[in-house]
C-alpha cells in the first residue's frame, strides 16, 4: 500500500483503468492527475478547468478519460498521453458524475440541472437529454443490461 499526495486541495473523485495500470485523481484545484497504479508515479497533470473536478471516469478499454467539473462541462481525454480530446457542453448546472457504458461507445452525465445526458464518447456529441425530477448525483451503466441506474432512478438505452 502506498500514499500518494500531490494535489494542492481535496480529491473529490478517483478512478482506476480496468487493466489497473492507471488512476485518475480529479481535485477541488481544478486538476486531473493521472498516475501509474503500480508505482505511484505521476505521468500527467491535466489543467483545463475554471472550476473544480467532480469526477473522473475511464472508458472500459482504459484510452479515454472523462471528467466532469463544476464549470458545467464534461471533458474528454485521452488517457496515455494525456491530451483533451472534445470539451462537452449542454449541462447548465454542476456536473456530478460522469460513467461510461461498457462498450465505450457512450458517456453518461448527471448534473444539478436535473438532467441525465447520454454523449457519443468517439465524437462528444450529444446522444440524449433526459429530464428528470430531481438531482441525480450518480449514474452507471448496467454490466450486462441496456439500462442506465441513477440516485433517481433506472432509464432504458
Amino acid at each position: 500500500m502506498q500514499t500518494i499526495e500531490s494535489h494542492s486541495n481535496s480529491v473529490s473523485s478517483v478512478a482506476f483503468s480496468n487493466n489497473g495500470q492507471l488512476l485518475a485523481s480529479g481535485s477541488l484545484a481544478h486538476t486531473i492527475k493521472l498516475w501509474d497504479a503500480a508505482t505511484g508515479a505521476l505521468k500527467h497533470t491535466l489543467e483545463d478547468y475554471s472550476n473544480s473536478v467532480s469526477s473522473v471516469a475511464f472508458s472500459s478499454n482504459g484510452q479515454l478519460l472523462a471528467s466532469g467539473s463544476l464549470a458545467h462541462t464534461i471533458k474528454l481525454w485521452d488517457a496515455a498521453t494525456g491530451a483533451l480530446k472534445h470539451t462537452l457542453e449542454g449541462h447548465s448546472n454542476s456536473v456530478t458524475s460522469v460513467a461510461f457504458s461498457n462498450n465505450g461507445q457512450l458517456l453518461a452525465s448527471c448534473s444539478h440541472d436535473n438532467t441525465i445526458k447520454l454523449w457519443d464518447a468517439a465524437t462528444g456529441a450529444l446522444k440524449h437529454d433526459i429530464s428528470t425530477d430531481g438531482i441525480a448525483t450518480g449514474v452507471e451503466f448496467s454490466e450486462h443490461l441496456p439500462l442506465l441506474i441513477s440516485n433517481i432512478g433506472s432509464f432504458d438505452i
